[in-house]
């Protein structure tokens, strides 16, 4: 009932982390061994990008301060209930699943969001074909938001979510 009910309908109420709790809870009772396997691949995905998560963090502050852009920026890890559903997109090929630990930066307008695209490609070498201007062309549920994933400076890949504080909301 939570999964098929009240997570879809936190989802469409705007309620993202409530979706996410909702199923995280269902999974783990519904699919205890699947929920148990994903949640150790995420634990150690974390583990291995997370200092690149939290350096990436303070040196994406500092550019954006340096360039009088005010945004807030953080760190968010995937869902385990969501990591789940998209390994198995990907025939549980981990490697494929490149937004487990992302970076969100939200920021006043769309001009900055579009300046903050370009100084994380001047500081992070993006990977190819793993750029999506969601703003330009939203997705069919209205969802908008530029998505990069790049190298940090340590080799890590992490994924940068860029959108306005409205686009979040």
């Amino acid at each position: 009932e939570s999964l098929e009910i009240y997570a879809p309908i936190a989802n469409r109420l705007g309620m993202g982390e409530y979706r996410g709790l909702f199923e995280d809870y269902s999974f783990k009772y519904l699919q205890p061994k699947e929920y148990n396997w994903t949640k150790h691949l995420l634990e150690q995905r974390v583990k291995k990008y997370g200092s690149a998560l939290d350096t990436s963090i303070s040196e994406i502050k500092t550019e954006l301060e340096k360039n009088n852009i005010r945004g807030d920026v953080h760190g968010r890890i995937k869902y385990c209930y969501s990591l789940y559903k998209k390994l198995k997109k990907y025939d549980n090929d981990i490697n494929k699943v490149y937004d487990i630990v992302a970076i969100r930066i939200l920021v006043n307008d769309v001009t900055e969001c579009y300046a903050a695209l370009g100084l994380i490609h001047g500081l992070y070498t993006p990977l190819p074909g793993r750029i999506k201007d969601y703003i330009a062309q939203p997705k069919p549920n209205g969802y908008q938001s530029l998505h990069t994933t790049v190298f940090s400076k340590s080799g890590a890949i992490l994924e940068f979510q860029i959108r306005t504080h409205e686009m979040h909301e």
